[in-house]
């Protein structure tokens, strides 16, 4: 079993998370993203999280990444969430900062968890 087939099937469960999106023209894959219970094991308090993202490097530079965020935070709060995570290392924090997510912590391992609110 690939790594890929295995993210795909740990999102195969019967709630509505874990789920993937993915953006597609055609049969061309572009990228996807993910969002799951939980990202960072000492946090487990911190439910659900945006996870996983990745634009094929081609298809970079098209705020593809941007949409798949957005749809995966509106498909959290579609479920009823008030709050959606998201683990970012320093070279990525601003990145999802410029799209509505604020830091909400750093861990001790200089990673960096955000959230955005559904008042946001």
């Amino acid at each position: 079993m690939s790594l890929l087939t295995g993210l795909v099937q740990e999102n195969r469960g019967p709630g509505p998370i874990p789920t993937a999106l993915v953006a597609h023209e055609g049969g061309h894959f572009l990228g996807t993203v993910s969002l799951i219970e939980c990202d960072e094991d000492t946090r487990p308090q911190y439910t659900p999280w945006v996870a996983a993202l990745w634009v094929e490097p081609e298809h970079r530079h098209r705020r593809i990444g941007a949409a798949l965020v957005e749809k995966a935070v509106e498909f959290a709060f579609g479920t009823g969430t008030q709050r959606v995570y998201l683990l970012a290392g320093p070279h990525r924090h601003s990145y999802y900062a410029r799209l509505g997510w604020s830091v909400i912590e750093q861990t001790e391992d200089g990673m960096f968890i955000l959230a955005r609110d559904t008042n946001d």
